[in-house]
């Protein structure tokens, strides 16, 4: 079947209360891990593993694709590997270990019924189920209850599921118009589009309580759930975690992804903190259009329970063999990649490619032929410990690439502007090794199709508690994974596929008549 290239998709885009108020003060006093203030913390957010990374003053907290290497110092933190080799160089022939064939659990692609037509409602509707509606509705008018009794003031009566429709529809309204305050929406002055559109779905007045009262989870469960905050038992997800499974479920029920995946994150940034702070997302991505297959909520520190380290942990959760099926790709980055994780997979039957960090506990510290640094732009070194290939690359800076999937170097080639003897630019065709090749081919362009897709038009102003904020990007993802499903229908069909904006709009009118109906 034919798919779209990302230049097809860009184009198609751009034609307070008591409660806690982040999930890092939840988890501030959890049992059985450091604090998020730890030191271990830091270097989390600093996108380092501790366990699996040696962390030191020299190495820098952050990487880029493809991720320039650090210089580390001669050590290892774990016993090295064996000197049974060398680094071998590009002239020497590597032998890629046979693939394990695609054998995915169910057709790739979304599992509908493509003999019929889906409206953007309806696909919408496949994640905000009648159910989910009537649980979100149940657990926001216990909530506002609960409220009212304490003595808020805000005046309420009990919203129905086909209200939520309607107020939904004004949460991707907001997207598409990305104003600064909701209510510019709803004053006359307003120099937005579509001006009349928020005032003849519901009064202003209403949209505050429902944005005021708006609850996931059952308020009782949350009461007893907060007394076990810093013990045993306690869920720091536990405000989302209604919505979160439901969620995750369509999202796994109405699509299954093809062979090349991207684990990567997400913030959800809180406008009060530094920006790489916030509710922080794993993500597993279809590489081919961006749809989100699956994702985790960062909970702490403390919910690591392997003993290998949250970036193992955090892919290892994602892939679910018994849903997905072996002979996956997937494609990570520095953050993520070692020798333990790398091993585990294989023994799962995926492939995996990623940047690595050549301080990573398990790299090789053989320095026999290693690449020196004063390197030609193009030089490579590589060295197998089979199944595992490890590759270095001088670029503009060092380049180090891990891969079970990939021989060293297949005789590709790019371009590349480099000095002259007299201090001039000049192009010239520099050697590619293969995971070099592949990892920007998938991670750099499509895997991070489906933040771009979920970023341009982001669901409106941050809101005040944590959970609210995670409820915004919940509702993200379930309209662009409704997007993507469009297209993939619209291109079965031979039907013109409509636009990121036009498809935004054209679910915001038909959530509007749905409620009214």
């Amino acid at each position: 079947m034919a798919t779209y290239t990302r230049d097809q998709v860009i184009q198609m885009l751009f034609d307070s209360d008591d409660e806690f108020d982040s999930l890092d003060e939840c988890y501030s006093g959890d049992s059985g891990g450091a604090s998020l203030d730890s030191s271990e913390e830091e270097v989390f957010w600093g996108r380092r593993d501790p366990v699996l990374d040696i962390v030191s003053s020299e190495a820098p907290m952050s990487g880029s694709v493809p991720t320039p290497l650090p210089t580390p110092p001669p050590r290892c933190r774990s016993k090295p590997a064996p000197l049974v080799d060398r680094w071998h160089d590009g002239s020497e022939e590597d032998v890629c270990p046979p693939p394990f064939p695609f054998c995915p659990e169910r057709t790739p692609g979304a599992q509908l019924d493509f003999q019929k037509s889906y409206s953007p409602l309806e696909i919408f509707k496949l994640y905000f189920t009648p159910d989910v509606l009537q649980t979100l509705c149940t657990n926001t008018n216990k909530y506002a209850a609960r409220k009212l009794a304490a003595g808020a003031r805000t005046p309420w009566t009990d919203v129905t599921p086909d209200e939520m429709l309607n107020y939904l529809s004004l949460v991707v309204y907001i997207g598409l118009v990305q104003v600064t305050s909701d209510m510019d929406l709803w004053t006359e002055d307003s120099c937005h589009f579509w001006l009349d559109f928020p005032s003849s779905v519901m009064p202003v007045d209403r949209y505050e309580a429902i944005t005021a009262y708006l609850h996931l989870s059952d308020p009782a469960a949350d009461e007893v759930n907060d007394q076990l905050c810093g013990q045993p038992g306690h869920d720091g997800l536990s405000r989302v975690k209604p919505l979160l499974d439901d969620l995750l479920t369509a999202c796994r029920a109405h699509y299954h992804p093809h062979q090349n995946l991207v684990v990567d994150e997400r913030l959800v940034a809180k406008s009060t903190q530094p920006t790489n702070r916030g509710n922080k997302l794993f993500v597993l991505v279809d590489s081919q259009n961006g749809y989100t297959c699956d994702f985790s909520v960062y909970k702490g520190m403390a919910q690591s329970p392997s003993g290998n380290g949250l970036s193992f942990d955090a892919v290892v959760g994602l892939l679910k063999v018994p849903h997905l099926g072996t002979g996956y790709h997937v494609f990570v980055d520095s953050f993520y990649t070692s020798t333990k994780l790398f091993s585990h997979l294989h023994q799962l039957r995926f492939g995996a490619c990623g940047a690595i960090r050549t301080d990573c506990v398990g790299f090789p510290c053989t320095a026999e032929n290693a690449l020196g640094s004063g390197a030609a732009r193009g030089e490579m070194r590589w060295i197998r410990e089979d199944p595992l290939l490890y590759v270095k690359w001088k670029d503009r800076h060092d380049v180090a690439m891990c891969s079970t999937i990939h021989k060293a170097y297949s005789g590709e080639s790019m371009e590349r502007r480099v000095r002259d003897p007299n201090g001039g630019w000049a192009k010239r065709v520099i050697p590619l090794p293969d995971p070099v090749k592949e990892y920007d081919e998938y991670m750099g362009g499509w895997g991070d199709l489906s933040n771009t897709l979920i970023k341009y038009f982001s669901l409106g102003p941050n809101k005040n508690q944590w959970y609210k904020r995670l409820f915004l990007h919940f509702v993200d993802i379930v309209v662009v994974n409704s997007f993507i499903i469009s297209l993939e229908m619209a291109e079965v069909k031979k039907q013109k596929p409509l636009k990121m904006k036009s498809f935004r709009k054209a679910l915001c009118e038909q959530l509007a008549a749905a409620g009214k109906d």
